[in-house]
């Protein structure tokens, strides 16, 4: 939780975005442009200056002024980035200013230098970095909140898959890397701040429990960021496509945690893994990660995805999928998401929890369906996720993380049923179920944003489509039972 500190130098960070803006730097790049600064600052206030040449550490920013001062960053910025340092060569990599006026670099650089970091220190640096991440997400200009899922939900699927120390940790789309500090976060609050741990697993939690993939160089950058800040050495956290060998590379996971990216993969109809039976040849990313997912389950492996409502009820490849999902996995849990949590979507969403079986077989036997979309608010940036929206949710899922606890079916007008194996085959392996109405409609009518609305019409549409194939398909099967009865 962001403390008060934090909280107001997150805010004062955020202000500093009008001295950027005058530079001609927009909301995109602010927040990595902030970060080679950032970084700089923050390796000076905890000691960890060693790592950096001498002539590249922050008092040789506040040393300089005029065009000797952007001069000298510029310089600093290329050699940092071919540092023989990985987490430092990872940030700087490529790396290049929009600063164009040394004043604006003088003034942001002083008033970096101004901030309470005592206060910053007390609460973890890593927080504050986290709360700007959170900020830049917030703003919709900043295009951001699809790199970016939020923290209650973060949390809440985190305590309850319950990562252990000594298990490989998984983000295949890894992004700034929310998961993958939480995960690290409710390890060390079980450890004693891995204290309780012997010395050989400390040293594995820091430098080998935490695996993922990044595609958005950008993006990377400010991932490496937020892990080193986590003190989570991010040598195992690159850069690169899991939907291509990158992912192949990954290896198998105790513990997969992830929200995939939404939308289509370019180059689609070509073979994205050699590894894939499933999703080989479909465009389709969402439904290409659940696939990289299972495989990436060990045996007894569980996992937490975020998913849209296509994966759910998708024909064809995405009928296929959830088939093969239920025969090798036991999908225990679908959690159905509230419209609007996304800051850029406009799609609506949902969490499947799953344990990778020890035989490829029957892993299934039936699936519970909590439904916290139906009669909700419409969330957003007035109405934000908040950690209590979902204590209902986490008393019906119970203590076992891989959904085996005593639950109760509450019926036709409760949130959370159990559908057997046998009733999803007839559905035609639908898994989109919903049994409440009421506030859903509303919440979509709180859309605001083009490509929010679209979205949500195409979702519409699709869904439609699959509920034209079935009728069709009945018909179809009754005049041939008539033919038969001729």
């Amino acid at each position: 939780m962001t403390g008060t500190a934090t909280a107001n130098i997150v805010q004062r960070l955020w202000n500093l975005c009008n001295i950027l803006r005058d530079d001609g730097i927009t909301y995109q790049d602010y927040v990595t442009e902030l970060t080679y600064l950032l970084f700089l600052k923050m390796l000076a206030e905890t000691g960890r200056e060693d790592i950096l040449p001498r002539d590249c550490r922050w008092d040789s920013l506040t040393a300089r002024e005029g065009d000797a001062l952007l001069n000298h960053y510029r310089a600093l910025l290329l050699k940092l980035g071919q540092s023989s340092h990985t987490g430092v060569r990872a940030v700087f990599v490529d790396a290049q200013t929009s600063l164009r006026k040394p004043a604006n670099l003088r003034e942001l650089v002083g008033q970096i230098d101004k901030l309470d970091w005592y206060s910053a220190k007390e609460e973890g640096l890593g927080d504050l970095y986290e709360g700007l991440l959170e900020k830049n997400a917030a703003e919709k200009k900043s295009g951001a909140g699809q790199y970016f899922t939020p923290r209650p939900l973060i949390d809440c699927m985190v305590r309850l898959l319950k990562p252990q120390p000594g298990e490989v940790i998984q983000d295949p789309a890894a992004g700034t890397g929310g998961f993958l500090v939480a995960a690290d976060r409710f390890i060390k609050q079980h450890s004693d701040e891995l204290f309780a741990l012997p010395k050989p697993q400390q040293e594995f939690q820091r430098r080998e429990a935490f695996r993922g993939l990044e595609l958005v160089p950008d993006t990377h950058r400010l991932l490496v960021m937020n892990l080193l800040l986590h003190d989570i050495d991010p040598d195992n956290v690159k850069g690169g496509d899991t939907l291509g060998p990158d992912g192949e590379a990954l290896g198998q996971a105790d513990v997969i945690l992830t929200n995939p990216p939404f939308g289509t993969k370019k180059g689609g109809g070509r073979p994205v893994r050699s590894d894939f039976t499933i999703t080989p040849d479909t465009s389709n990313k969402q439904l290409a990660f659940v696939e990289h997912i299972v495989r990436a389950l060990k045996p007894g492996g569980r996992a937490g995805v975020v998913v849209p409502d296509n994966v759910l009820f998708a024909d064809g490849v995405g009928r296929d999928l959830r088939r093969w999902m239920m025969e090798v996995a036991d999908l225990h849990t679908i959690l159905r998401l509230p419209t609007g949590i996304f800051y850029a979507q406009g799609v609506k969403t949902n969490v499947l929890f799953l344990r990778r079986g020890r035989t490829a077989k029957g892993n299934t036997q039936a699936v519970w369906v909590y439904d916290m979309r139906a009669g909700q608010p419409a969330y957003g940036k007035t109405r934000p996720l908040r950690v209590d929206d979902f204590a209902a949710f986490e008393a019906a899922y119970g203590d076992d993380p891989n959904g085996g606890a005593a639950r109760e079916d509450q019926g036709p007008e409760g949130r959370f049923r159990r559908f057997t194996r046998d009733e999803v085959a007839a559905r035609g392996e639908n898994l989109d179920i919903a049994w409440l109405r009421g506030g859903d409609e509303a919440a979509e009518d709180a859309l605001e944003e083009p490509a929010d609305i679209l979205e949500a019409i195409r979702t519409h549409l699709a869904r439609a489509m699959v509920e034209v194939d079935a009728l069709a398909g009945e018909l179809n099967g009754n005049g041939a039972k008539a033919e038969a009865a001729e």
